[in-house]
């Protein structure tokens, strides 16, 4: 296994040591403190956070970092052997969260080297992971290697949200009928408590919008067990939520918009109102097309 991929899993591991001295209910320190003791990237220990909230071991809201169960010797990961399967999931989300915090501009050189470094993954890994995006023109590799990557054009927006409002509201009509013990019942009702809370704060914390966004669509399509769904989800994944080229000026507001967009759709996905929930998510798709292209022009890319 490469150094990069065991520098992860040692940082991933040490998390897990961190959290099974706490007891349920106790915090982790910052990510800059936990940077700086575990000698990694801040982006590595974000990763490792991620994957906690995943499996269910802690809750994290902000600064907030709290441990909701003890880890189990399951929970570690290997030092040695094959990869897991869920290593390229977790790099697509530490390359996307790169993007969105550091707001890389359309046409930047992505120095596989450095990134490899900084997400603690194996370059190999990171090839294949850029490699993946080539045939939707999102990145392209640069005749004497490296890669860059690309802007999107007005053409390549629409012809995605058109894309995106099949799957979607594909997904809602499986979510209006998914039976009461399904989990997106669990997950809808956390996530309209997240988005009622950031409501209250929409001020202070509008910035947070985009991750909630994320969660919101990665729950509706879910439901839906389509290979291809799943594909294709990384890329609207990269442009609708991880929006790192939309004009910022009026970013506030446009949240606090979806917000409300969002909390419609819950409400009628808990009624079990399909036509309703039909009309809120294409009034949703139709303005997540809007807000794209309008910022595609503020580029100056559409």
């Amino acid at each position: 296994m490469a150094r990069t991929d065991v520098r992860f899993r040692r940082a991933y591991n040490r998390l897990i040591e961190l959290c099974g001295a706490l007891a349920p209910g106790g915090s982790l320190p910052s990510e800059n403190a936990l940077a700086a003791e575990f000698g990694v990237s801040r982006t590595v220990v974000r990763a490792g956070l991620k994957r906690l909230v995943k499996v269910g071991i802690l809750s994290w809201d902000g600064r907030e970092k709290t441990v909701l169960r003890c880890p189990e010797e399951r929970d570690r990961l290997a030092l040695d052997g094959a990869a897991s399967g869920d290593d390229m999931e977790e790099l697509e989300a530490r390359f996307l969260d790169w993007v969105l915090r550091f707001d890389v501009p359309a046409g930047t050189p992505l120095n596989v080297a450095q990134l490899s470094r900084d997400f603690g993954v194996a370059p190999h890994r990171l090839q294949e992971f850029l490699s993946s995006f080539t045939p939707f023109g999102l990145v392209e590799r640069r005749p004497h290697g490296g890669w860059t990557l690309l802007g999107f054009t007005r053409d390549f927006a629409v012809e995605l949200s058109e894309f995106r409002s099949v799957l979607e509201l594909n997904a809602v009509r499986h979510v209006v009928n998914a039976p009461v013990d399904h989990s997106i019942w669990r997950q809808l009702g956390q996530i309209r408590g997240e988005h009622l809370a950031l409501k209250e704060q929409i001020d202070a914390k509008f910035h947070d919008f985009s991750k909630l966004d994320e969660r919101f669509h990665t729950a509706l399509n879910s439901v839906v067990r389509n290979r291809f769904v799943a594909e294709f989800q990384k890329v609207i994944s990269l442009i609708f939520h991880y929006h790192y080229m939309w004009d910022k000026t009026d970013e506030r507001r446009r949240n606090a918009a979806a917000i409300e967009e969002h909390l419609a759709l819950i409400d009628a996905l808990e009624k079990r109102d399909a036509a309703a929930a039909e009309e809120a998510a294409r009034g949703h798709l139709r303005t997540s097309m809007t807000t794209l292209l309008s910022s595609l022009r503020d580029h100056q890319l559409g």
